[in-house]
């Protein structure tokens, strides 16, 4: 029995490492993390992380052979996405975890928001109660095929890019919450020094759409949640 049990255990985490040799590679870390909005073809996530559409290739290949990512075909074009919600829930707790043991991190963060005037963040809990009375305004700043695939209900979907010709649409005596693609993602610190600068109270929201469906229950499947609340500014 000790013997079966060794061999037993052997295999396991020969497995398990697996994830671990698939996760070993900052590439493919940010791949995951651009997956977490959608699915994507490789062409597009090539141009997201500055990579050929070879090496990218070669990354996707790995994720799929530790089946972390799956993938479809449309016409020409095959699609990759997150094989399901766990992975992303492993890469949120991957995330956090990093954020809380490794001062690299913290430090990398911290000279962020420093050297932008302390921009303020909001938690997710706090931004709930805020919404639920009304009296916060929501935007997406992602790309706006991002917003369309999954958002949170009763956000706004501005791209960052369109953000300034938007800004006589948004409520002046209101705060702003802007959100992006989470913690790895600038998108919504640009935006809210654009807000600021132009005399709007604005936070932001570091959490992304996939930490909101994991914290609400009701909204669990995506698309439901796109359909809730559909209150694009145009």
């Amino acid at each position: 029995m000790e013997k079966e049990t060794r061999v037993f255990k052997d295999n396991v985490y020969a497995q398990l490492a697996r994830i671990g040799k698939a996760i070993s590679s900052p590439r493919r870390l940010e791949i995951l993390d651009i997956l977490m909005q959608g699915s994507k073809t490789v062409e597009t996530i090539a141009r997201e992380t500055d990579m050929s559409v070879a090496n990218t290739s070669q990354h996707l290949q790995t994720l799929l052979e530790s089946r972390l990512v799956e993938y479809e075909k449309r016409g020409v074009y095959s699609y990759y996405k997150l094989a399901d919600r766990t992975v992303a829930n492993f890469i949120i707790s991957l995330q956090l975890l990093a954020e809380k043991r490794i001062t690299e991190l913290q430090k990398l963060r911290e000279e962020i928001y420093t050297n932008r005037d302390n921009i303020e963040q909001i938690k997710m809990s706090e931004l709930i109660v805020r919404m639920k009375k009304g009296n916060v305004t929501l935007i997406d700043v992602r790309p706006k095929e991002e917003y369309e695939m999954m958002h949170i209900p009763g956000a706004n979907s501005i791209p960052i890019e369109d953000l300034e010709k938007h800004l006589a649409t948004l409520p002046i005596n209101q705060e702003i919450v802007a959100y992006c693609r989470g913690r790895c993602c600038l998108l919504s610190v640009e935006a809210v020094e654009i807000l600021r600068a132009h005399g709007f109270k604005a936070v932001r929201l570091e959490a992304s759409v996939q930490e909101w469906l994991s914290q609400n229950d009701e909204y669990s499947n995506v698309h439901d949640c796109c359909n809730k609340k559909n209150s694009n500014i145009s």
